[in-house]
């Protein structure tokens, strides 16, 4: 194979051998689903920071905030996990676990709870 022949990430495709191609597709669509979480993140986070809402300015900022970060710690965990269970894949290993499922379920239900405090104590 010449170098215009090679996959990118090398990191990735130059490792272990080319598993079922079921299974890759699969894992496309695993990153592919995160990449859609990552942007309806970022779709609220917009409407946060966009939005009159009844609640404190600087709770609505916070919370804008916090959904913007949270988007782009999701995104970076959808490119990494994608890597790593591909090359898992193709080095015979065990799958990796998902590091990033719990901080992102508690950031969000932060969020949840931030919109309900300001729901119920809006007067």
């Amino acid at each position: 194979m010449d170098d215009s022949d090679k996959r990118w990430p090398s990191s990735v495709y130059d490792q272990g051998e080319e598993p079922d191609p079921r299974f890759s597709l699969a894992n496309e669509r695993t990153f592919l689903a995160w990449v859609r979480t990552t942007l309806a993140l970022l779709a609220a986070a917009a409407a946060m920071d966009a939005l009159d809402l009844p609640m404190p300015d600087r709770l609505q900022r916070a919370v804008a905030v916090l959904l913007a970060v949270v988007a782009l710690f999701t995104g970076v965990q959808a490119w990494l996990g994608w890597a790593r269970t591909e090359r898992a894949m193709r080095t015979g290993q065990p799958l990796p676990s998902n590091r990033a499922s719990l901080p992102i379920a508690i950031a969000v239900s932060v969020v949840a709870l931030a919109l309900a405090l300001a729901s119920l104590l809006r007067v």
